[in-house]
């Protein structure tokens, strides 16, 4: 029995072990969300977490940084984490649809002459060396007259290149390289959270991609646009649905799109009428914090801003920035009769637990719309 029990114990501390040493640096902490782990036991019996809050001096300013301590048995040392303290800013909490336009860094390809080895989908980058940032660019490099041009290329995220003889255009007499392309790009999404301070803002939770490459298309700059919701088509098993929304180019410009990464897109907006509810703001939670059971889905799709609830099923644990960190399933009535659960276009919305926005939608299980996956909020700032 001795023996047993020892094993047992020695079995409870060495696995929560092992994920406590692989924690790396940087992510969101608070104090409500060591709480939340204590409470809930995330790494055991046998671990209690502490943290630490001190100043550091850089470029003359203060700046506050968080240490979590991790302790067996509650008194030995066992890891220290640096981490970014949840701050004391207020969020604005999104929901609302939104267009976006981007304008590519580079030239994506439409369609080729079958000789090229390019594909539908791929990002130009470089032509001869030569940095490519739009149709302008390529048309410039093609002026030089070489009749092979090395060109490095986008294809799956990973930098390819090749060479590619150029041809005459009988028309106009220019050198061509056989491909049609293109350099923006538009969808629509849903914006997350907005700094009630600096304005600066995230949204969609995941990439704006490629539909036929599968790239993450690079920024060279780009606008988010007021968008009109017209309609929903609800989602089905293996059908997902989508909201059906309209914007057009010279539609009033909300803000700027800095950045296209594997967490959604951000920025600075210049306008936030009609995006935000002033009155409607919370903190953000850290993933520590994240637990099974109860939460809420913030959308607009019935006109206004509501909650609709949902149940988390899952919270992966995740040692670094990845996507599906939470698995959830639709529990609102009012929402399964809007749209069936989730559906495309309502990447982005924000997550909420305890009064914090801890995440973001991002994905929907393709054969049961009514369960959805999101990111922690932490991945997204």
């Amino acid at each position: 029995m001795l023996v047993f029990l020892l094993t047992f114990t020695l079995t409870a501390i060495a696995s929560p072990l092992r994920e406590i040493l692989s924690l790396e640096n940087g992510f969101l902490a608070g104090y409500d969300d060591i709480q939340t782990v204590n409470e809930n036991k995330t790494f055991g019996d046998f671990f209690k977490a502490e943290l630490n809050e001190k100043e550091k001096i850089v470029g003359g300013q203060k700046i506050r940084q968080g240490e979590i301590v991790f302790k067996l048995f509650g008194f030995i040392p066992v890891r220290r984490v640096q981490v970014s303290l949840v701050g004391d800013e207020d969020f604005y909490v999104g929901g609302v649809p939104i267009g976006l336009s981007i304008c590519a860094d580079g030239a994506i390809v439409v369609s080729d002459d079958g000789e090229s080895g390019l594909r539908e989908g791929d990002i130009i980058t470089q032509i001869n060396g030569q940095k490519i940032e739009d149709l302008n660019d390529v048309e410039q490099m093609l002026k030089t007259g070489e009749e092979e041009a090395e060109v490095k290329f986008l294809r799956k995220n990973k930098e390819l290149k090749t060479l590619i003889k150029t041809t005459h255009d009988e028309n106009s007499g220019r050198l061509k390289l056989g491909l049609w392309v293109k350099d923006d790009i538009a969808g629509v999404g849903t914006l997350t959270f907005v700094n009630k301070k600096t304005h600066e803002y995230g949204a969609l939770g995941h990439p704006i991609v490629e539909a036929e490459g599968g790239n993450i298309v690079p920024v060279s700059s780009g606008k988010v646009l007021e968008c009109n919701l017209i309609g929903i088509n609800k989602g089905q098993k293996n059908n997902p649905g989508e909201l059906r929304c309209v914007f057009s180019s010279s539609a009033k410009c909300k803000g700027d799109i800095k950045e296209n990464s594997k967490f959604g897109i951000n920025g600075i907006l210049k306008d936030t009428s009609g995006l935000v509810d002033e009155n409607v703001t919370a903190k953000l939670g850290g993933r520590l914090g994240v637990k099974v059971g109860k939460a809420f889905i913030v959308s607009t799709i019935s006109g206004i801003r509501e909650e609709y609830e949902i149940e988390i099923i899952k919270t992966n644990y995740q040692k670094s920035a990845e996507d599906k960190s939470i698995v959830f399933r639709v529990k609102d009535k009012r929402l399964l009769a809007l749209t069936g659960g989730i559906v495309q276009g309502m990447s982005g919305s924000p997550i909420m637990q305890d009064g914090k926005i801890i995440g973001a939608v991002t994905h929907v299980f393709l054969n049961d719309p009514t369960k959805g996956y999101g990111v922690y909020i932490d991945w997204m700032v």
